[in-house]
């Protein structure tokens, strides 16, 4: 399938005006010199990569966490609609037992790849590696020190699809966990009350991540910078931002890319269970939340994840000011970096994996292809 006169954001991270076509799934050719008289016009319609979402817990009432397939199902269909592509399912703080029969349904998403479903790439294992005193919506009763034989017995049972796992670095353990869980896939700071050096020091063993960066971990100080900085200064570092303007302030969403820069910035959703759906109580990691005003809290007040999919992330981080290229960067081509699958997905490229979206210039009207085919 050939289509013209698109505005196509190419693998080059910038915008061109040309047609690209779609063979068995994959593109073919992007910016051809010669394009057939049926090529499909589309009148100047922007086309970027299918988004990927490397931290989201549920949407539509379903929580990973459940271990119900068809509530995965769930997910990934309403991530498909969106223009989720792809994503990383997130599992919160719990039992090793229940982690496995979670991961377990990811595998057999990704087996069984029903029609009209977010590609899974990969599992998100936020947890139960953290500190008490910044566990936030976690649930506490399951924190544990790192355990790299747990974990690898966890990454094992799924067919190693655990492509992120989290850890806060001041806990008893880490020195050892970093470099051998490096080695199976990205590691990442999280839900740490970490100082400048223990953070340093865990990047300097591997960790390459920053979960949800500025929530559930310390403030930047000038005498005592803390965790933010210390993954800023070290280049292989890149940084998750929830952009739901509810989690982190606008102007702080331009500070992280100011920091970090497009090329290190990695937007995701955190959703829980509870977006796309109405105002209520839900549930999270055996905990109650509540819903109102957009934002979900545990009864205690603590702000837990996000209500919104990570498209309208995208779009709320153009509005915030994020320069255009950068924020769709930060929601395809980065996150795919991030779960090592960018040779396939994230951009726009002959022989990569054909999903896209196609929309107006305000990311509105968007038309969603899976391998080629609009679902």
């Amino acid at each position: 399938m050939f289509y013209k006169n698109a505005r196509i954001f190419c693998s080059d991270f910038q915008f061109h005006l040309g047609a690209f076509s779609v063979k068995d799934g994959l593109f073919e050719t992007v910016l051809p010199e010669s394009v057939p008289d049926d090529a499909i016009d589309l009148a100047g319609a922007t086309v970027i990569p299918g988004l990927i979402d490397v931290h989201t817990h549920g949407n539509s009432g379903a929580d990973f966490s459940d271990g119900d397939y068809e509530g995965l199902k769930k997910m990934a269909a309403y991530s498909a609609k969106n223009g989720i592509t792809g994503f990383a399912p997130t599992s919160m703080t719990l039992p090793y037992e229940v982690l496995e029969k979670a991961f377990a349904t990811g595998k057999r998403l990704v087996e069984e790849a029903p029609a009209g479903c977010a590609r899974l790439l990969g599992i998100h294992m936020e947890g139960p590696y953290f500190s008490e005193a910044k566990k936030g919506a976690q649930n506490g009763a399951y924190l544990k020190n790192p355990d790299f034989e747990g974990f690898r017995a966890l990454y094992e049972g799924c067919g190693g699809l655990v492509r992120i796992v989290d850890v806060a670095p001041e806990l008893p353990g880490t020195e050892d966990f970093v470099p051998k869980a490096s080695k199976l896939c990205t590691v990442s700071v999280a839900h740490t009350d970490s100082d400048y050096e223990h953070a340093k020091t865990a990047f300097q063993l591997g960790a390459t991540h920053l979960t949800h960066t500025f929530n559930a971990m310390p403030p930047i100080n000038h005498r005592n910078p803390g965790v933010i900085p210390a993954a800023a200064e070290n280049r292989h570092v890149r940084a998750e931002l929830i952009c739901d303007g509810k989690h982190v302030h606008p102007s702080t969403v331009r500070l992280a890319f100011a920091l970090f820069g497009g090329e290190r910035m990695v937007l995701i959703s955190d959703s829980l269970r509870c977006c796309g759906m109405p105002e209520g109580q839900y549930e999270l990691g055996g905990q109650q939340i509540v819903l109102k005003d957009g934002l979900a809290r545990l009864l205690d007040g603590t702000v837990a994840g996000s209500v919104t999919n990570l498209f309208d992330g995208m779009v709320n981080a153009i509005r915030f000011g994020i320069p255009e290229a950068d924020a769709i960067r930060a929601a395809s081509f980065n996150p795919a970096c991030a779960l090592g699958v960018q040779a396939d997905y994230g951009s726009i490229a002959p022989g990569k994996v054909a999903d896209f979206i196609i929309c107006r210039s305000d990311y509105t009207g968007k038309r969603v292809f899976l391998g080629g085919q609009e679902i």
